[in-house]
């Protein structure tokens, strides 16, 4: 470990170096990486740093404790404070995904369920979107396509992060929400009162952080425009300002027309264009190394149940975790962390005995 730690904090005086030179900043998207990453590294020469200074103490303590008894008890508190601290030290060594610092373009999809399908993917949003405030993130709804009774058939949300830190980026916390959610409650439309149990999709894609980073050639792309519409398929603009982009090679296609503008639009939606190629990079990546994957609990397989959210009895349950929890009321209004944490601390234990098995 002492190894892995000396290189790491080579790497990070390094970046220090590199990241005091002005002509660095020229390169948004560069510098942007090199401070994520010097981030990452500074909590790791935190840790190691009180690592060293606890075993200091340790050892001073133990000497003055010969000549003093009063100090024979800091002497157990440092004891027990030190394999706390090598573990903490151990956990920021296992490999961070290159993209928890990223932002992230996410879609919620009515599923299974009809007009209740679409009324839940505008509670999972309301959620969200709270969750986000709660993080001090901002929110931007690129697109929306509204049910008839209320609800959303699709929508797509991009949401940015406020700190450098990978650990506390958009994607570390959001990428593990991909999935089907499945709810359970009585409808508003059911006169008898019964349970019905529907379902919406999540999609999380890392937001690319310059559209230089996905190169996408014009020629490439078979761009559409057509009149926007509103539920029930009524015009709610009058120009043709709605945009769909299609992908050639890959056969991806994004639908805009939230904006009165068809440039707006078609700049929303060659975000959310680009989200989805460097998605399915590395989703063609992650199979050719699949070894090196195979310990974290998100998955591609976008059909995968992760969650159901159970109304009468106020819960809600993680299939990957075990976690579950009676405050589906709370969750609803934005109190995800506790549910996200348990991903995240699941997705370390794996990692951590993957790292096991490969020594």
């Amino acid at each position: 470990m002492l190894d892995s730690v000396a290189t790491l904090l080579a790497e990070h005086e390094q970046l220090q170096t590199e990241l005091a030179d002005p002509a660095l900043h020229a390169d948004a998207a560069r510098a942007k990486k090199l401070n994520r990453r010097y981030a990452e590294l500074s909590q790791i020469k935190a840790a190691f740093e009180g690592l060293q200074e606890l075993q200091e103490d340790l050892a001073a303590a133990k000497e003055l404790s010969k000549e003093d008894e009063s100090f024979a008890s800091e002497v157990v508190t440092m004891e027990e404070a030190i394999p706390a601290a090598q573990e903490r030290l151990r956990r920021l060594l296992i490999p961070r995904d290159p993209d928890d610092g990223r932002d992230v373009i996410m879609e919620i999809k009515a599923g299974e369920g009809g007009a209740e399908s679409a009324l839940f993917a505008a509670d999972l949003l309301r959620m969200y979107l709270h969750y986000a405030e709660s993080k001090g993130w901002k929110t931007e709804i690129l697109d929306r396509t509204e049910s008839d009774l209320g609800g959303y058939k699709d929508v797509q949300l991009a949401i940015k992060g406020n700190s450098p830190d990978p650990s506390q980026g958009v994607w570390a916390h959001l990428k593990y929400e991909g999935g089907v959610h499945r709810v359970q409650r009585v409808p508003a439309t059911e006169s008898q009162g019964r349970i019905h149990t529907s379902a919406a999709g999540v999609l999380v894609f890392p937001e690319v952080d310059e559209p230089e980073e996905v190169e996408i050639s014009q020629n490439d792309l078979k761009i559409d425009v057509f009149r926007s519409s509103g539920p029930g398929g009524q015009s709610v603009n009058t120009t043709d300002s709605a945009v769909r982009i299609t992908h050639l090679p890959t056969g991806i296609v994004v639908s805009m027309q939230n904006e009165k503008s068809q440039i707006q639009n078609r700049e929303a939606g060659m975000r959310v264009l680009r989200a989805r190629i460097l998605a399915r990079q590395q989703e063609e990546q992650a199979a050719e190394a699949s070894a090196a994957r195979k310990s974290q609990i998100r998955t591609v397989d976008r059909s995968e149940r992760i969650r159901t959210y159970n109304f009468p009895e106020n819960r809600i349950a993680d299939h990957r975790t075990g976690y579950k929890s009676y405050n589906l009321d709370q969750v609803m209004d934005g109190a995800l962390g506790p549910v996200v944490d348990s991903c995240i601390s699941t997705d370390e234990e794996a990692r951590l005995g993957a790292l096991g098995e490969q020594k």
